[in-house]
């Protein structure tokens, strides 16, 4: 069982419960919240409400989350590619294209799938059997590196720094247009978006800080090449923020417009940086850019 908890200030008086909650950042859907309230695992000020409650300020509320049905998710014998191994952790380059763990619409052919093959199950358990070792993830159309651990100690060392920022996580990304400046810090805060759930946007209601530092590499005639570094790993970070400043991701067809012949954004996570959890050394890893990413830059520099 998970509780989640939430408070409702001045803004928010005279708004349904079941609408607050399903605009916040809690990760249900509207539906979800209604069938929790009808099953009193709801609570306001200590009691369950009706779905049609109005909220007063100052209310204190209390999502009652239950474990979900584990599904048995299966080993298969995917191709992966391991650019570091121990008995601890694993570093892997995820290709774009690839699901990181199962969900509803892809319960096969994930990254999990394949690491339980790869690493005969020996996985950390703190996610669960759905995202096993899973510490971090990228999305799926976007490739690049992705730490896995083994154990749960090594999970929660390895956690601990993405939470204390000291992890080093740097991406490349092609966006549209030319930044005016060419290097800079985007800090603004992100949360679920009010209009569409599977969306993240830059809001100051019920959201997280986000900081994401950039770099331009190369310009295009309407294109830039660029790094990116994250100080918060917030979802869909640099999408969101890259969308917010008016530049958003090439190819990304969720925050930005499709590109014909790309599947997805043209984002790419280059360089991975972390304290090993056992032997204390500091460890960094950097990928080539993939095929599909020195395409797009081939075709980009022929248009100059």
């Amino acid at each position: 069982m998970n509780e989640l908890f939430f408070n409702a200030s001045a803004e928010n008086i005279g708004t349904r419960i079941d609408k607050f909650l399903a605009d916040s950042d809690s990760d249900l859907s509207r539906s979800a919240i209604q069938k929790l309230i009808d099953d009193k695992q709801i609570l306001c000020n200590g009691k369950p409400v009706s779905k049609n409650y109005k909220l007063k300020d100052n209310d204190e509320i209390t999502v009652i989350v239950p474990e979900p049905v584990e599904l048995d998710v299966i080993a298969q014998d995917i191709s992966l590619e391991i650019v570091y191994e121990d008995d601890d952790l694993l570093v892997v380059n995820k290709p774009k294209g690839m699901v990181v763990h199962p969900a509803a619409g892809n319960y096969t052919g994930t990254l999990v799938n394949a690491l339980l093959f790869h690493c005969k199950g020996r996985l950390s358990s703190i996610n669960g059997v759905i995202r096993p070792g899973i510490v971090h993830r990228i999305d799926k159309n976007t490739s690049g590196l992705l730490i896995v651990a083994k154990n749960d100690i090594s999970h929660n060392k390895l956690a601990e720094q993405i939470k204390a920022h000291s992890f080093t996580r740097e991406y490349m990304a092609v966006v549209t247009g030319r930044l005016k400046d060419k290097s800079g810090t985007i800090d603004a805060p992100i949360g679920r978006s009010k209009y569409d759930r599977k969306k993240m946007c830059v809001t100051e209601l019920n959201s997280k800080n986000a900081i994401t530092h950039y770099e331009v590499i190369e310009e295009y005639h309407d294109c830039s090449l660029v790094r990116f570094r994250l100080e918060t790993g917030r979802t869909h970070q640099i999408r969101v923020h890259c969308a917010y400043i008016g530049h958003a991701v090439y190819g990304d067809d969720v925050y930005g417009k499709a590109v014909k012949g790309l599947q997805g954004q043209c984002l790419h996570a280059k360089k991975i940086g972390f304290i090993h959890p056992t032997t204390g050394e500091y460890m960094e890893f950097d990928s080539e850019l993939p095929d599909y990413f020195i395409s797009v830059l081939n075709r980009l520099k022929k248009m100059c």
